[in-house]
């Protein structure tokens, strides 16, 4: 029976799939086709979607509670309306998927389309048994094939509808709003709200905050979370309250802001104020509170003078002070007026004075550190104000964030600032401080100025000054005929403090000179009572003048020959070492500390005398230079040799560029070649022969009056290709003595490799002379001459190398012994020279600091001369830039 049932059952599924191809694919075909309709869906109303998903998001975070209720009411009319129009959108884009689009897509995931094939009709060969056998056997096996589809899994990717991933951002605000927000918690959202919990979802409720000052540096608190019913908070302090739920539900009573007059309802919904005084903090209604408020008071600012006026070491006026704040000082002022009570009103002070405003100077702030408690020095330079050296008032007062303005500390004492210790220097800055005191008393300083003029050899060392006086009377004359003004007044208290300088300072090439102006400058502030600290100013100038000079003595000893009757009298010389001179001014030094002027001033005059007299001896047996120190004293003459022919080149440069100019337009370098000093020349072995030291060749030059014959160069040629040639012999002078370096090992070395470059730039500059460039070979001579200063500093580590091990450059060993004759007036070995020479005698200490100084000066005083051509003052520019 069974074999007789499978046929017919088999038949029957024939029939029907004859009937019915796709009465097998309904499940699939049905599953299909709500694919296609989620498809549609997500891609129609994917807006509406991500509005909702944002709306319920942000719902779930609470974003309701602290928003404004204008703010809610406005963004719930923007949801809807952009659900609305998302809404319709979607509902007109939205089509019904049909059947046949759903067989399309099940068709297509099969492979041989079989559902396709299962519904074609055969076309040719129906009435051919065969081919209908074959026609039926294929759609059999479609059929077949067609049974196992699975419906797809529909397409929900929108990326090209929605680039910026809209729908991902609400969906995470959504996500976020459900496992943070409050969605889970509505039980206990009650418990979330200020006051005690009592009052309902739908109750009353309110927030609060206290923000100090910013310039406290103090956080804001929230008043929903202070369990304690008393606060502390600064002064000034903002305290802002909202309510929630209906007007007059919540209310708000307190007595800390101290507000008068037109007062805001006490039921409106956001209220500010600050707190100025103590007082209650209550908030009346469900799920109130109350707070008892202290205020933290805002104390002013405090300064205290921490010491008197002081005179630093580079003639500034020093006055330490504290301050301090609660919260940081930010600001202040210092007020120095003049104490009239306490002026001497003598002399050309009797006249009433001239209104002159105080001093306003803002007050010293810590740059780094805490600013609620710090101390500072008020550090100002006040020599050319006309109440230097005055009686006035010191006023300091800090200034705190809050305004407030401290007590102001007072101090009654003398505007300090450097003295003139010279008499004439003096005595002019003394007609200066009348004149600046009362215009009234032009006529008696034109008086007294007449006065100090009327014998010029007996005060006035250089003429040049007297004539300034001159000067400077005449034009104060004049102005007193026809009127003093203020402008005229300023301009004539600026000539004679220019004069005042020149006269205290001055500008002395000489180290003997200088130092017996430092001296007399000593002697004097002793005579007068200057303070400690002039008295300590002045005594280090001492020391560094007495320095120069001794170094001054030991080159000359260097440079000159001593005969056999040079050689008897050194016999009798005494020789000093530099611990003897130190000794003697700190002796000297320390009589001026203890009160003892009138031994100190004794010590000093002997001190002079014996300087004055000092003989400086070579050592004994005819000892020469080692070596080494005779290539470094080489050296040292090359370097000057290149800085002559490098001056020369810029004088050459100048007067290219401005033929009518004279000369010997600088009076400290008189003569087209430059020089080291007044009336000196560069030039070395020129006119003054190889055995002449710089003084002696200066020595003839001022002998003949310092001015250098017009039309030609002082060496009788003239002209670049001159300036070529003595750099050419100047390259192999140099050439020479790197060959004769007696040093070896890394130093030695080194040297020598900085000579080589020095000789290069050399050639550079001869090629740059020859072609008449002027301004290359000046650059190339720079070139040349920071190389030699690299040379002599590498040969004296070397020097200095061999004598840390035990051997003297030349072979000798240095001698300590403070009364042989091989000791130099510094006590040094002049057998052998090591770090010391290079660190004290080399080029780059002493009067070469002073020169390179006075032509960085001469520099830029003549690069900012505007009626320079414009290609001078780029050179001048480019030669600032370099050094």
């Amino acid at each position: 029976m069974s074999e007789q049932k499978t046929p017919d059952r088999s038949r029957a599924d024939g029939a029907a799939r004859a009937t019915n191809p796709l009465a097998p694919l309904g499940r699939a075909l049905l599953l299909t086709r709500l694919g296609l309709v989620s498809e549609r869906l997500w891609r129609c109303f994917w807006p509406l979607a991500t509005i909702l998903f944002l709306a319920a998001g942000l719902v779930f975070l609470g974003i309701l509670d602290w928003m404004l209720l204008e703010a809610a009411w406005a963004l719930a009319v923007l949801v809807v309306v952009g659900a609305a129009a998302a809404l319709l959108w979607g509902a007109i884009r939205f089509r019904w998927p049909s059947r046949q689009e759903a067989l399309i897509r099940l068709d297509e995931t099969l492979p041989g389309r079989p559902i396709a094939a299962i519904l074609d009709t055969q076309v040719s060969g129906a009435q051919d048994s065969a081919s209908v056998a074959l026609w039926q056997a294929h759609q059999d096996r479609m059929a077949a094939r067609a049974a196992q589809a699975e419906a797809p899994a529909p397409n929900l990717r929108i990326a090209d509808r929605d680039p910026y991933a809209l729908r991902y951002v609400a969906l995470l605000v959504l996500v976020t709003g459900l496992l943070f927000g409050t969605a889970w918690r509505a039980g206990t959202v009650a418990d979330l709200m200020p006051g005690s919990g009592t009052a309902g979802l739908t109750g009353p409720t309110w927030e609060g905050w206290v923000e100090p000052p910013r310039y406290t540096g103090l956080p804001t608190l929230y008043l929903g979370d202070m369990s304690d019913d008393t606060l502390r908070v600064p002064e000034n302090s903002r305290i802002t309250l909202r309510f929630y739920g209906d007007v007059g539900d919540l209310t708000l009573a307190e007595t800390v802001s101290g507000r008068t007059g037109e007062l805001p309802s006490a039921s409106t919904p956001e209220q500010s104020f600050s707190v100025t005084q103590a007082g209650d903090l209550t908030i009346h209604g469900t799920g109130g509170r109350s707070w008892s408020v202290e205020v933290i008071r805002d104390t002013p600012p405090r300064v205290t003078l921490a010491g008197e006026p002081d005179l630093s070491a580079d003639g500034t006026l020093t006055l330490p002070f504290s301050a301090s704040d609660d919260y940081g000082v930010v600001g202040g002022t210092v007020t120095i007026s003049l104490d009239e009570d306490a002026l001497d009103r003598r002399y050309g002070l009797a006249t009433p004075p001239d209104a002159r405003a105080p001093i306003e100077l803002p007050l010293p702030l810590s740059l780094t550190g805490d600013r609620r408690l710090f101390s500072e020095v008020l550090e100002e330079e006040f020599s050319a104000h006309p109440w230097a050296n005055m009686p006035v008032t010191y006023s300091f007062r800090a200034d705190d964030a809050a305004g407030q303005h401290s007590q102001p500390a007072t101090l009654q004492g003398p505007l300090t600032a450097p003295r003139f210790f010279d008499p004439m220097a003096a005595a002019l800055i003394e007609q200066r401080r009348d004149l600046l005191w009362a215009r009234a008393n032009g006529p008696r300083v034109a008086q007294i100025l007449r006065t100090l003029s009327h014998r010029p050899e007996d005060v006035f060392p250089d003429m040049g000054n007297y004539l300034q006086l001159r000067t400077i009377l005449k034009r104060l004359e004049a102005y007193n005929t026809a009127g003093l003004s203020p402008e005229h007044q300023d301009e004539v208290a600026t000539a004679l403090w220019d004069l005042a300088l020149q006269l205290e300072e001055g500008d002395v090439g000489d180290a003997l000179e200088r130092m017996r102006q430092a001296q007399e400058r000593l002697s004097q502030a002793m005579r007068d009572g200057a303070s400690d600290e002039e008295i300590a100013r002045l005594m280090q100038e001492l020391r560094e003048a007495t320095q120069d000079y001794m170094r001054q003595l030991s080159r000359q000893a260097q440079q000159q020959n001593e005969d056999e009757d040079g050689s008897e009298s050194r016999d009798n010389a005494i020789q000093l070492s530099q611990q003897d001179l130190q000794s003697m001014m700190d002796r000297i030094q320390e009589l001026m500390e203890q009160g003892r002027m009138a031994e100190a001033e004794e010590a000093l005059r002997e001190f002079q005398q014996m300087m004055e007299n000092m003989q400086v001896t070579q050592g004994e047996g005819g000892q020469g230079d080692s070596p080494g120190q005779q290539a470094m004293d080489g050296l040292a003459d090359t370097l000057r040799e290149q800085q002559g022919l490098s001056d020369q080149a810029f004088r050459d440069l100048q007067e290219q560029f401005n033929p009518n100019a004279q000369r010997g337009e600088s009076r400290g370098n008189e003569g087209r070649d430059g020089g080291l000093g007044r009336g000196q020349s560069h030039e070395g072995g020129g006119e003054g022969g190889e055995g002449e030291s710089p003084g002696q060749q200066g020595g003839q030059q001022q002998g003949n009056g310092g001015q250098p014959q017009t039309g030609q160069s002082q060496d009788g040629q003239g002209g670049t290709g001159d300036l070529a040639q003595r750099q050419q012999t100047l390259r192999n002078e140099l050439q020479r003595q790197r060959d004769g370096l007696p040093l070896g090992g890394p130093e030695g070395e080194a040297a020598r490799d900085s000579l080589d470059q020095a000789g290069r730039a050399m050639e550079g500059a001869e090629d740059a002379l020859r072609d008449g460039d002027y301004a290359e070979a000046i650059d190339r001579q720079s070139e040349a001459m920071e190389a030699l200063r690299d040379g002599m500093r590498a040969l004296g580590e070397a020097m200095a190398e061999q004598q840390q091990q035990g051997q003297q450059p030349g072979g000798q060993q240095g001698q300590s012994n403070r009364q042989g004759n091989a000791l130099d007036p510094l006590g040094r070995d002049r057998g052998g020279q090591g770090s010391d020479y290079l660190s004290r005698d080399s080029i780059g200490d002493g009067q070469a600091y002073r020169r390179a100084w006075d032509l960085l000066e001469e520099i830029r005083r003549r690069a900012g001369e505007r009626e320079r051509s414009e290609s001078e003052r780029n050179y001048l520019q480019r030669l600032l830039d370099r050094f």
